[in-house]
Parts: C-alpha cells; sequence; structure tokens
C-alpha cells in the first residue's frame, strides 16, 4: 500500500477530531457570553484546507516516494500543535471567538509567539507536500494560506486587542 492516502487519511482524521473538539468548545465558549468575529473569511479556510487534502490526493502520484526528512518535520508540527491547542484549552478553536473580560492566554508557546497555531499550519501545508515531491502545491497553497491568514491575524487582532491588557490569571499563565 502506497503511503500517501494512508497518511492524508490520518492527517484528516486528526483534523476532523479537530473540528470536533473545536465545534464543543465554541458551544462552551458562546454558553459564556463569547461572540464569533470575522465569520466571513471562515469558509474560505475551510475551502482551501478541504482543496489542499483534495490536491494531494488529485495530483501526487499515489506510488510518489516519501521524503523522510520532510515528513519528520510534519510530525514535528504535529507534536507543536497538540501543544497548541492543550495550552488553549478551552479557548481553542478553529474559529475566532471573543470572550470579552478574559485575559489572553500567555501559556505554553503563547508564551512565545502570538499566534503560534498559525505558523503551525503554515508550516503543515507547505511541508507534507513536500513530503511527496510536490513543490508545486506547497507553494500554491502556502501563498493562498499567507493571504488568508492575514485577512484572519487583522480580524483576531482587531478583536482581542481590548483583553491584550488585562491581568494575567491563573488558568492563563
Amino acid at each position: 500500500m502506497s503511503a500517501l492516502p494512508v497518511i492524508i487519511a490520518l492527517v484528516a482524521l486528526a483534523r476532523i477530531a479537530e473540528l470536533l473538539h473545536s465545534r464543543r468548545n465554541a458551544r462552551t465558549l458562546v454558553a459564556r457570553g463569547a461572540i464569533e468575529i470575522g465569520a466571513g473569511h471562515y469558509p474560505l479556510i475551510v475551502a482551501l484546507h478541504g482543496a489542499w487534502f483534495v490536491s494531494l490526493l488529485a495530483f501526487v502520484p499515489w506510488i510518489a516516494p516519501v521524503n523522510w526528512l520532510w515528513l519528520g518535520v510534519f510530525v514535528v508540527l504535529q507534536a507543536l500543535r497538540i501543544w497548541t491547542i492543550r495550552s488553549l484549552g478551552p479557548y481553542w478553536t478553529t474559529r475566532v471567538y471573543d470572550l470579552p473580560g478574559t485575559p489572553m492566554v500567555r501559556r505554553g508557546p503563547y508564551r512565545f509567539v502570538a499566534h503560534p497555531n498559525y505558523l503551525i499550519v503554515a508550516g503543515e501545508i507547505a511541508v507534507l507536500p513536500l513530503a511527496f515531491g510536490a513543490w508545486r502545491i506547497a507553494l500554491i497553497f502556502s501563498i493562498l494560506n499567507a493571504l488568508l491568514l492575514a485577512w484572519r491575524i487583522r480580524v483576531e487582532e482587531r478583536g482581542l486587542s481590548p483583553r491584550r491588557n488585562l491581568p494575567v490569571s491563573r488558568s492563563s499563565v
């Protein structure tokens, strides 16, 4: 059996689990008074990620050799993704929510970088295609992702800026 469809299936299953986790966290946040901000870009992000998966399956030969170095980098990115999700705890979602009066999370990778998950996603979009020699897919989707992330980060920064100077609570350290 070829490695490509197996790896894509595993990544897709992980993303589905993340979407379920995100949905559960979103319901809890909304029940606590959170509001979604910048929902207009979200369907484009979903479309981009879906197209990325489809392009890998459609345009990369299923018998393509695996570049184990790039695949190893992808695995490291998955560990960083899990660290990021765990660091945000109940605040992690795939959408942007604002819970007014809640201090920003400043633990885990958020001690060092404002948007670690976006850096990780950018890495994943580039690295997984490279693991199968699909540099064109890596390039095209990296550019499209950068454009969408620029929009999303502007929306997020604008929406969350009132919370940046709130005192740090024990749960956000």
